[in-house]
């Protein structure tokens, strides 16, 4: 399955908690190993923020909590997507079934 993930930095007090918590997150993504579970397709981060999105294909969710958990100054929001041409199939099928109905 592929989620779409955006993450944005969770407010902190004073800038030195700000810049603490950004070297913090800086020397965690430094040492990570991400799960080899997690296919990252896309990996962007938005220009003068601390935030960003990535588009990850897993079978196995748990590692994307991992994964939050491991970074907890970000908020995250996963929502499942699909690809365009497989939701046109499964629309297709659908609303094939709903024309079936109609015309008995």
């Amino acid at each position: 399955m592929k989620y779409v993930v955006t993450w944005r930095e969770r407010p902190t007090g004073s800038v030195a908690e700000y810049e603490a918590a950004q070297e913090r997150v800086l020397e965690i993504f430094s040492g990570l190993e991400t799960p080899e579970t997690l296919m990252f397709h896309q990996f962007v981060v938005r220009v003068g923020e601390f935030g960003g999105y990535a588009v990850v294909e897993t079978d196995v969710p748990a590692d994307l909590q991992y994964l939050a958990t491991v970074y907890a100054g970000f908020s995250f929001t996963v929502e499942p997507v699909m690809d365009v041409m497989d939701a046109v199939a499964a629309e297709t099928r659908g609303i094939e079934y709903r024309d079936a109905l109609r015309s008995r």
